[in-house]
């Protein structure tokens, strides 16, 4: 018998000052028995980086055809792809030609390794933005989620505050590249 999904529903509070962008976000979130709370700790994170009306998960871990996150205009043109961890160049190449933008967020040791390798590689695309996020503040935000959470997210100069219950976070993370679109 297959393992099914656990739905985490997660409301989002958000002040991004840096976009002009304020929204109550209402997530519903499935994780797969396969993800980490870690890697959904990043799929949350990503969503609110980037929030948009337009913006809606993809079937991820159960469907390699779809990003992480994604959004698309009323035609389906790709607008923006993200992706999470360690995607091969073939898997970014792809991206790269559906979507405008691709981002791809990391958050594990073993993500500096594959960008000191894939670096020169992942620089001739234009469309892509590579973004890591600090483990141990990914962690400590991975530990306070729970099947129904708050947060009150707040994004200005860059930085992404979070709170949670009585906790307050700063989630640092580094642009390594850049789109140049």
């Amino acid at each position: 018998m297959a393992l099914k999904s656990t739905i985490y529903k997660t409301t989002i509070h958000l002040s991004d000052m840096d976009r002009n962008y304020y929204d109550t976000l209402n997530l519903t979130i499935a994780r797969h028995p396969s993800e980490t709370l870690i890697r959904m700790g990043a799929r949350i994170l990503a969503y609110v980086l980037n929030a948009d009306p337009a913006l809606t998960f993809g079937k991820g871990v159960s469907d390699e055809d779809e990003p992480v996150l994604w959004q698309q205009t009323l035609t389906e043109d790709i607008t923006l792809w993200v992706e999470l961890g360690q995607p091969d160049e073939k898997r970014v190449k792809r991206a790269s030609n559906k979507a405008d933008k691709v981002i791809i967020y990391g958050y594990h040791s073993p993500f500096d390794v594959w960008w000191q390798q894939q670096e020169k590689k992942l620089t001739l695309f234009k469309n892509v933005q590579i973004t890591r996020f600090d483990y141990q503040a990914l962690a400590k935000f991975s530990e306070l989620i729970d099947r129904t959470t708050e947060i009150q997210a707040s994004i200005q100069d860059g930085q992404l505050w979070l709170t949670i219950g009585d906790k307050s976070l700063l989630i640092e993370h580094q642009t390594l590249q850049t789109s140049r679109t």
